[in-house]
């Protein structure tokens, strides 16, 4: 090869290159999302929206694309001091997002840091006017407000603060101290009131159960009370209906006395048993009964004559007889007191 092949060769790779060079400064491609300021000979020309764009070369220049989507930035805790002149640790997040990306790029050399630092200094401020408690319980109301001053003072660098968010706010180690102490105070009150309210609750339930059994329970013995007396009543309307239709004489009515007398006696605290005076019409009456039962009925016994004395082999019934000595109390005889009944009974 010669050498005016050569520079021949060389002059059509360079120009090649050249081609190139200027092919790929003429066409940009810019992505969704993005936006990206022209400036033509130092000044601003537009700005080009996501898609095929075409560029003088060596005249435009493309400045670095700015990215539209909205972005967060966490900001380092900063220390701040309340109104009762506490200082608190206060980390921050930020949701902005770039409206204007000219603004952003003519407007504020690093919308970022500026950003940050606004945050900073507006958070002091308001933070500034709010003591511990207030600090503590408001975080919506410091967020709104954060994000009003920010938003009023970034629109000129064509920013938008979407919202701005408090991570943490980290009072001082003895405050942090005396707020679980003070939590734990309250957290045992709210616990006794809840105790004092269910045993209040409770008496009060076992009170009222109460009532209720013993108005049930003297309603049952009153109904229970009102059934025994009607069905004694009934009893005793039987029996007497039963007596007057059977119409008995003398000698039954005699005879059921005699049964019943042991009943009289029946018991641990009776000391003597007290005949009745009937006790001896009854046993005549008896005895007239099983005389008339057949030939031997003249044997029954003579009759004792009024104010006589019975005659020989008679044995009159006594008046007052002692019971048994197992049915005496502890002193084992009956003592002056069974003369005594006797001589009543006489």
């Amino acid at each position: 090869m010669d050498t005016g092949s050569a520079v021949a060769l060389a002059v059509a790779v360079v120009v090649v290159l050249l081609v190139l060079v200027t092919l790929a400064k003429t066409v940009r491609i810019i992505p969704q999302a993005r936006a990206g300021v022209v400036e033509r000979l130092g000044r601003y020309n537009r700005t080009l929206t996501p898609g095929l764009s075409i560029l003088v070369p060596f005249v435009d220049r493309l400045a670095p694309l700015i990215d539209l989507r909205e972005q967060v930035v966490s900001f380092p805790p900063q220390p701040v001091i309340t109104e009762d002149n506490l200082v608190v640790s206060i980390d921050t997040v930020i949701y902005f997002q770039v409206t204007d990306p000219k603004a952003a790029s003519y407007e504020i050399a690093n919308y970022i840091q500026a950003v940050e630092q606004l945050t900073v200094t507006t958070l002091r401020n308001v933070v500034g006017g709010l003591n511990l408690e207030e600090t503590l319980t408001s975080r919506d109301q410091i967020n709104s407000t954060l994000r009003g001053v920010l938003d009023e003072a970034t629109g000129r660098w064509g920013i938008r603060v979407n919202r701005v968010e408090l991570k943490a706010i980290d009072p001082p180690a003895s405050i942090q101290d005396s707020m679980e102490k003070q939590m734990r105070a309250e957290r045992d009150r709210r616990a006794q009131i809840l105790t004092a309210e269910g045993t209040k609750q409770s008496q009060i339930l076992t009170a009222e159960g109460q009532r209720q059994s013993d108005i049930l329970r003297a309603e049952g013995e009153a109904q229970a009370a009102i059934l025994r007396a009607d069905g004694e009543a009934q009893a005793i309307q039987k029996v007497f209906e039963a007596i007057h239709a059977g119409d008995p004489d003398p000698k039954l009515l005699a005879y059921q006395y005699l049964q019943t007398l042991p009943q009289i006696a029946n018991g641990s605290s009776n000391k003597l048993w007290i005949v009745p005076s009937e006790l001896g019409e009854a046993l005549k009456g008896i005895g007239g009964m099983l005389g008339q039962g057949g030939p031997g009925a003249a044997a029954a016994g003579p009759v004792v004559p009024a104010g006589g004395a019975a005659p020989a082999g008679t044995v009159e019934p006594p008046r007052a007889v002692p019971r048994p000595a197992a049915q005496v109390d502890g002193a084992g005889s009956a003592g002056p007191a069974a003369g005594d009944a006797g001589r009543t009974g006489a």
